[in-house]
């Protein structure tokens, strides 16, 4: 589901947003499927974390993660597992002997203030 899938009475909540979170109206994936940003799949992080990376409000996405204190997905350009940022994955199983292309993942700056949450 999409903002642009939301039914009538989900249109009042978006007109209801509060000018905080107007932000959200103005992020590149209002228009995307949100399983994509929850997904465990590789390649679909990768999408997601893609999406971000050219995102006018990637910053303001992931201080609200944080404030919310969100457990999982994509936010911000950066995959949160368990509450912590992930800075890299890789596919269930045995590591290839020669990585293909598809299996890293874009980088993204971690802002300073939240260095205490990425995964050690």
């Amino acid at each position: 589901m999409t903002m642009l899938d939301a039914r009538p009475e989900q249109l009042d909540l978006i007109e209801g947003l509060s000018q905080v979170d107007r932000w959200i109206l103005d992020a590149a994936c209002r228009d995307r499927d949100t399983a994509e940003f929850f997904s465990v799949e590789l390649d679909d992080v990768a999408a997601a974390k893609r999406v971000c990376l050219d995102c006018p409000v990637r910053r303001r996405c992931l201080d609200a993660a944080v404030e919310r204190g969100e457990q999982y997905g994509v936010w911000g350009g950066h995959l949160f597992v368990a509450g912590r940022i992930v800075l890299s994955k890789r596919r269930r199983g045995r590591p290839p002997r020669n990585p293909r292309p598809g299996d890293q993942l874009p980088e993204v700056e971690v802002p300073e203030a939240y260095r205490p949450l990425v995964s050690a």
